[in-house]
């Protein structure tokens, strides 16, 4: 055998063996659900649908019963019986509220957990408290990815968004369940870079969904506040999602809202905040990159919760200390 068939024989083999070491890793089908709110339950599911073997747990253990019920997946009663009932590698997803939720969970499973096994944090997490997670869990060897997950409660049918960091080597092993997840095995989930690039991108995902929601809703505000003009507001929104430049899902659902009740006058105007949007703007500030329309769309949110009542009140004052105009008082 020649120099140059030895060289192409050796390159067909070491395809090969990659091949099928890849194969090996993305045959584990087995996944570890912890928590089971919104998306939680919902991505549990979808997983289970896609013919993955899927075992949840809560901390309310009849969350996890009950789904189990539904279904036909295991629920384990704790989280040691959630290790114990997973393969080795174990494959463990956390869908908790950022914070002291989630790290007390990490704080719990991973004396439990086994070297090369990987636990995957799926909360609203600041990118810069997973970092300092994926350290400690990453000294005990064991993998540590963050995922950004969006797509709310229509994940289920139309699947999430997954934004995701990590190695390349714990990502190639959980492929099949991002995969399952997302709206297609090759869309809608991307692999970021390394630890802590998921949750920046959905981080900036999410402030960016504050402004073109503020924008949305105060577009519709000037619409309705041009009475003499009659204008359906349900049929707007409608016709914009066919053709406009401003048609997208948030345009879709705003729609859905307005053919149901266009006055809206059972809701409170408080919108709440997940802290995305203010992490987003910390951002900004730190990489000194002008984010304007962002940083307000999270001011309106708080100034919505009241936090600028005070500020109005002596607004109102100072006009009826200097110009004499009437002040309104609380009823």
């Amino acid at each position: 055998m020649t120099s140059e068939r030895r060289k192409k024989f050796y390159n067909r083999v070491t395809i090969f063996d990659q091949a099928r070491a890849k194969e090996q890793l993305m045959s584990n089908k087995n996944i570890g659900i912890v928590g089971l709110g919104r998306m939680g339950a919902n991505m549990a599911r979808r997983l289970h649908r896609k013919d993955l073997e899927v075992t949840v747990y809560n901390r309310h253990t009849e969350k996890a019963t009950d789904l189990a019920k539904e279904t036909g997946m295991h629920a384990a009663e704790s989280l040691e019986a959630l290790v114990q009932v997973l393969p080795s590698p174990r494959v463990i997803w956390l869908m908790l509220p950022a914070g002291e939720a989630t790290q007390s969970h990490i704080d719990s499973i991973l004396p439990l957990l086994s070297r090369g096994d990987i636990l995957i944090n799926g909360a609203n997490a600041f990118y810069e408290d997973s970092v300092a997670q994926s350290q400690k869990v990453e000294a005990a060897g064991v993998n540590y990815i963050d995922a950004g997950v969006s797509g709310g409660v229509w994940g289920l049918q139309e699947g999430y968004a997954l934004m995701v960091g990590g190695s390349q080597d714990a990502i190639t092993q959980v492929m099949p369940f991002l995969e399952a997840l997302a709206p297609g095995a090759d869309r809608g989930w991307l692999h970021c870079g390394p630890v802590g690039s998921g949750h920046f991108v959905k981080m900036v995902h999410n402030g960016i969904e504050y402004g073109m929601m503020q924008a949305l809703a105060e577009g519709f505000a000037i619409l309705q506040g041009k009475s003499e003009f009659g204008l359906d507001l349900a049929k707007v929104a409608e016709m914009w999602r066919y053709g406009s430049v401003v048609r997208s899902w948030l345009l879709d659902l705003t729609a859905d809202t307005l053919a149901k009740d266009q006055v809206l006058a059972d809701i409170a105007p408080v919108v709440a905040d997940s802290g995305e949007g203010l992490w987003t703007a910390q951002a900004a500030l730190a990489l000194k990159i002008p984010a304007p329309v962002i940083t307000l769309a999270l001011q309106m949110r708080w100034a919505s919760q009241g936090r600028d009542d005070y500020a109005a009140k002596l607004l109102a004052m100072m006009r009826n200390q200097f110009g004499g105009h009437a002040v309104q008082k609380e009823d």
